[in-house]
């Protein structure tokens, strides 16, 4: 009697079932070559091209040319729009039956005037499923419309995925056919994958991947590729593997859908409109043949888009939303960058997301979803619990370059004490496709093993969007229980932090901010986006106050609520984490100072019977709150120009000696007869670094950037010039050569009773892969130095005792950085910059770049900005910094009055203390009779405060950020004003109901 053979070569049997189900090797003969049946071609296809992005009903009106498969069409951006006739055999009748469609680009199928389904080669989405199983009674003959863009998932670089667009890119379809499609195989298939990367992944000395090596070669033995009859024996080996169970202990994955899509990066905002048709579309159909697929959404912003652009398709989102499967998550408007919007925009990101997701999906979303962002502010953790939010999920801290961030689930503590559960995929990804690889990994990489057993799983296609695949779901419904792996069950956000807050209790905590240690040179690339950032967010600030003055004072006037409300969404759209940060393609760039320039068109209110309104709603301004004299009014800027060249400027407070180049040789505080410049140093030098990463162009600056310092930049184009003898200001002009190519003007300015130095700059810059800094070298030590964020401040270490310090080489801040030590400190101010570098006793503020991708002409241009120097006696809090920077951002605007009205002056809000912020004043939500007022405190500490008002209000109540009101926490008003208290950088929003 013949006996087989039992064979233990790991190897050879490995490779024997790798093999057998290859796409390269032996397909004449192995199962995967078995996977396609029977083809047809199709009976005609002709094609149009459009420049622009055009709907289905003017697409089908358009001029068709018979088209040839393996013809080139394009160029890059336009849209190829393909008319396909086709009819499937009637011998194909019982048979799955396929479209076949391999082209260059990203497709989208419509049939009966609706999207059916994207197809994308990069997304591995190559087929649409005409019949699942070919009936008499089924349309055998059909005519279907293809919408083809001539750009990749991840647009269409040139050489690389990260740089400048091709834009003379040729694209082609390779094959479009008809074809039997044999489900039996795909699903053998699927079993051998997953047993092949079992045995891979387990490793040699682990008796489970054994077991799934010799599991896999009894299929080989018993499976005939060519005899279906063989397939069930095989398919009964796989389901015994596959069935046999885990332990109670063993760890959950929650799998979830997952489609990231960038709102803009590689491609312009509105390719992003039809990747979200693609993506969502060819979701919904997997959801109608997967009832319990579960699939996340972020981003209100690209669901309102689908809403107005493919409204058939939204509403069948809402649909499967209502069923459970379709779940929007995140609460913004976008996935926004975490560094560098004001607080205030990162209120309205949730307060339009928020609103926009109950109003169509009927609830408010718990959970903050941002993983691909670069850092998160240590605020963010107090503007979601204000939000009705107090969970967050991300991974983007697995691309930390120097250390390893020592937690996956845990307590995130923000800057004022509010906590949120905080947790990061172990599997590091948001588009994880459903393999082995995936789940070990999700338990290997857990640093929180013993405390938390659960993790997350998101799966499919991502960043330039396609979403999951039928695959990704095959294979996760093979392992759901699976002895040596984990746990696998199709989730939701919900259930797995419900699950999380149960066993939370031995969970670490983690307080301030989550700083990225890669991307930081984000915070300076694309300054011209950061320049209209901070304009339309002062802007919109000041309308909103002078709207709602002009309300309370005129019951004729109506409020540009509308017109705010648009003009906020295009901010927050350039929020988008490849936007602000300046990632982004020139395309992008170009949309986005467009839509800034609407922002500056916004129409001020008329006037009022209370006369000239200077706006002002910095009740901190005022000149008893922060004396900066000794009492005198008339202290007036001297000039006086000196035998050597340079120029000696004072005001009283400040006395400065301006060298031919530009630099402060002394910077000196008249009062306390103090020297800021240190010895042997100059201030206000500009130097130059060699700035080329490793990869990431537009997005890093490595620390070894710091070792290039290029020589000082001191060349005189034109030595420097008074403009301005003095009185109330004094200023002097200069213009430095950086290279041949570029140049820097500045003018210094000295105002009177003024207790910073200003320097209007110019650049012309034209350089390639280097960093313009600016250096202020001062006589101050401390071991850290505080930065402005949203709402508040932070500190970090001037020190690089630890990787944790040094990978600080590079951080983000917003209008204010202090050094200070005892008794004295130094401030630097500035008007649009966020990139600082504080190390030792060196201020530095980073001005510009030259990145070269994925915008070869970044940066490239005229650029102006305001910083200045501000010395202080005592701390920064005491001296008035926060006042002064916020002067330097929100200069007084004097709006127009009608000829012969009052001329009294009147003042509409003021607060107790210097340590508070009124922030913001806009008309409520939802009430037209209500105006909302947020404040916060500023200095780090516990105060009370008042705020008192002219106004005519009638009562006031403590709300959310999402203007909610907390009818347990009325705000008595009296003639005195509201009483409120306020802890460590708290936010306290108000409605002030008026009369």
């Amino acid at each position: 009697m013949y006996h087989q053979p039992v064979l233990k070569n790991r190897r050879t049997l490995l490779e024997r079932a790798e093999k057998f189900i290859s796409d390269t090797y032996f397909t004449d003969c192995n199962l995967r070559g078995r996977l396609y049946g029977d083809t047809c071609p199709v009976e005609s296809i002709s094609y149009s091209m459009s420049q622009k992005r055009i709907p289905f009903l003017e697409a089908v009106k358009l001029n068709y040319e018979p088209y040839e498969v393996g013809d080139t069409f394009g160029p890059t951006w336009w849209t190829c729009w393909f008319k396909v006739s086709l009819r499937i055999p009637d011998s194909w009748r019982g048979k799955q039956v396929h479209l076949r469609w391999e082209s260059d680009g990203e497709a989208m199928v419509w049939m009966g005037q609706q999207p059916v389904q994207g197809l994308t080669k990069e997304g591995e989405k190559i087929c649409y499923i005409l019949s699942e199983c070919l009936k008499d009674s089924e349309p055998h003959s059909m005519t279907l419309y293809i919408e083809l863009a001539c750009n990749g998932l991840f647009g269409a670089g040139q050489g690389s995925m990260i740089a400048a667009p091709d834009p003379d890119r040729k694209y082609s379809v390779q094959k479009a056919e008809l074809v039997v499609f044999n489900q039996e195989v795909r699903e053998l298939l699927t079993d051998f994958e997953m047993l092949v990367d079992i045995v891979k992944l387990l490793g040699e000395g682990n008796q489970r991947g054994y077991q799934a090596l010799f599991t896999a070669n009894e299929m080989v033995n018993v499976c005939e590729p060519t005899n279906p009859s063989s397939f069930p024996a095989a398919r009964s080996l796989a389901l015994r593997f596959f069935s046999q169970r885990n332990g109670d202990s063993q760890h959950t994955v929650h799998a979830m859908g997952h489609c990231h899509i960038d709102s803009a990066w590689l491609w312009p905002y509105e390719e992003t409109i039809r990747k979200c048709a693609r993506s969502w579309v060819t979701v919904i159909r997997l959801m109608e043949k997967n009832s319990h697929m579960v699939f996340t959404c972020s981003q209100a912003q690209q669901l309102e888009w689908v809403r107005g652009w493919y409204p058939g398709l939204f509403s069948q989102i809402q649909d499967h939303a209502k069923k459970g499967q379709f779940i929007p998550v995140g609460g913004t408007w976008v996935e926004m960058d975490g560094n560098l919007p004001s607080g205030e925009s990162m209120v309205r990101q949730f307060l339009e997301g928020q609103c926009f997701f109950k109003k169509e999906f009927g609830n408010y979303c718990r959970e903050f979803w941002l993983p691909d962002t670069f850092g998160y502010s240590a605020q963010l953790p107090q503007i979601m619990q204000g939000s009705g939010i107090t969970r967050f999920l991300t991974q983007k801290l697995s691309w930390n370059l120097v250390n390893t961030f020592p937690h996956n689930t845990f307590f995130w503590e923000g800057l004022d004490g509010s906590q949120v559960l905080t947790h990061f995929p172990p599997g590091n990804s948001y588009e994880m496709k459903g393999k082995v690889e995936d789940l070990v990994n999700t338990v290997k990489n857990n640093k929180d093993k013993g405390r938390a057993n659960h993790s997350a799983a998101l799966f499919g296609f991502g960043d330039g969007g396609g979403g999951p695949t039928q695959l990704m779901l095959d294979r996760l419904d093979r392992v759901q229980d699976t002895d040596g792996l984990p746990r696998v069950q199709m989730s939701s956000p919900d259930r797995l932090f419900s699950l999380l807050e149960a066993e939370s209790s031995l969970l670490c905590t983690w307080t301030g901010e989550l700083f990225l240690e890669l991307h930081n040179g984000t915070y300076t690339t694309q300054a011209q986006i950061k320049l209209g950032n901070r304009q339309c967010e002062a802007l919109l600030h000041d309308v909103e106050v002078a709207s709602s003055l002009a309300l309370c004072q005129d019951n004729t006037f109506q409020y540009p609520s509308t017109q705010l409300h648009n003009l906020w969404r295009l901010l927050l759209l350039n929020q988008f984490h490849d936007v602000i940060p300046g990632s982004c393609i020139e395309m992008v760039v170009e949309d986005a100072l467009q839509y800034y320039q609407a922002n500056t068109r916004v129409p001020h209110p008329p006037s009022e019977d209370k006369g000239p309104v200077v706006l002002n709603t910095l009740p901190w301004e005022r000149t008893e709150v922060v004396p900066l004299t000794d009492g005198t009014t008339d202290q007036p800027c001297g000039l006086l120009l000196q035998v050597d060249g340079s120029v000696l400027m004072e005001n009283g407070i400040l006395r400065a000696v301006v060298n031919k180049d530009g630099c402060l040789a002394s910077l000196y505080m008249v009062k306390t007869n103090r020297e800021v410049i240190y010895d042997g140093w100059q201030g206000n030098q500009f130097v130059l670094f060699d700035d080329v990463p490793l990869y990431w162009d537009a997005w890093d600056t490595m620390d070894y950037h710091l070792q290039t310092r290029l020589k000082p930049v001191r060349e005189v184009v034109r030595p420097i010039q008074v403009l301005s003898l003095g009185g109330l200001r004094g200023s002097v002009t200069f213009t430095l050569q950086i290279s041949e190519k570029s140049t820097i003007t500045q003018e210094i300015i000295l105002d009177a009773m003024c207790p910073y130095i200003k320097f209007k700059t110019q650049v012309e810059w034209f350089e390639s892969h280097k960093f313009l800094k600016v250096e202020f070298p001062v006589r101050v030590r401390s071991p850290e130095a505080t930065y402005e964020i949203q709402f508040g401040h932070l500190q970090r270490p001037t020190h690089r005792n630890t990787s944790w310090d040094w990978a600080r080489f590079e951080v983000w801040g917003h209008k204010w950085a202090d050094l200070s030590e005892h008794g004295f400190g130094v401030s630097l101010l500035n008007d649009c910059k966020y990139g600082y570098s504080i190390h030792r006793n060196v201020m530095t503020l980073s001005l510009l770049r030259a990145t070269k991708a994925p915008d070869a002409n970044a940066d490239m241009g005229s650029h102006q900005f305001t910083y200045a120097i501000m010395p202080h006696k005592g701390t920064f809090q005491e001296a008035g910094v926060i006042q002064c920077a916020y002067n330097l951002n929100y200069p007084l605007r004097l709006i127009d009055h009608a000829p012969g009205s009052n001329t009294a002056v009147w003042s509409a809000f003021s607060v107790s203390t210097a340590a508070v912020i009124l922030e913001t004043i806009k008309q409520a939500e939802d009430r037209k009779d209500a105006l909302l007022v947020r404040l916060y405190e500023s200095h780090g500490g516990s105060v009370s405060a008042s705020l008192s008002t002219s106004l005519p209000v009638r009562e006031a109540w403590h709300c959310d950020l999402l203007e909610r009101v907390d009818l347990s926490h009325p705000a008595p008003f009296t003639g005195a004003g509201i009483p409120l208290n306020f802890r460590p950088f708290q936010i306290v929003s108000l409605l002030l109901y008026l009369k």
